[in-house]
């Protein structure tokens, strides 16, 4: 997927409706569809203990990115309140990441983890293919809250219709931007 169709979650990036390029599915109960997913890096590590390569896993990061090439409005409800909902289900995905970073980081971090080959060259490189394997089960597991989240979040503020549960969310998003 190209780079350009994908916005990365900052404090001064806020969604416009020009952000969400698919075609609206009619068949749809909601008015706008936004796809958040989250990415991740890390670095990766080795230790030789014996004839056995242990790796370790260190400086994991978690992006939370919206997919605009997967996201639409029908464009007869394209309104302001809608679009503010809309930004409240990515600020949404960043809280949560914030709020879990630390627990995610705290399995791997100052751990060494054995690995599988022959030789040390197969070890390093199923080392990384394995960590990788390993932070993107955590980070599933992140992807789980959120889902959560934002089903709660859609429902008590009934699709931004709620005004007053909308003013809510709307001003614990405020506090990430600060």
């Amino acid at each position: 997927m190209s780079q350009n169709h994908v916005l990365e979650w900052s404090k001064k990036k806020l969604l416009k409706w020009s952000d969400f390029k698919a075609e609206s599915n009619p068949a749809a109960f909601e008015d706008a569809h936004s796809t958040i997913k989250y990415r991740f890096t890390w670095v990766i590590d080795s230790d030789k203990n014996g004839n056995q390569i242990m790796f370790l896993i260190d400086d994991i990061r978690v992006f939370v990115e919206f997919h605009s090439i997967l996201s639409w409005v029908r464009s007869s409800q394209s309104n302001d309140s809608l679009l503010k909902h809309e930004q409240g289900i990515f600020d949404l995905a960043e809280l949560v990441k914030r709020e879990n970073l630390n627990a995610l980081q705290n399995i791997f971090y100052g751990k060494q983890f054995p690995t599988r080959g022959r030789n040390e060259q197969q070890q390093k490189q199923f080392a990384k293919e394995d960590s990788g394997k390993m932070i993107a089960q955590e980070v599933e597991k992140l992807e789980n809250i959120y889902k959560k989240k934002c089903q709660e979040y859609v429902e008590q503020t009934n699709f931004g219709q709620n005004q007053e549960k909308q003013s809510e969310y709307n001003l614990m998003f405020e506090k990430l931007r600060q």
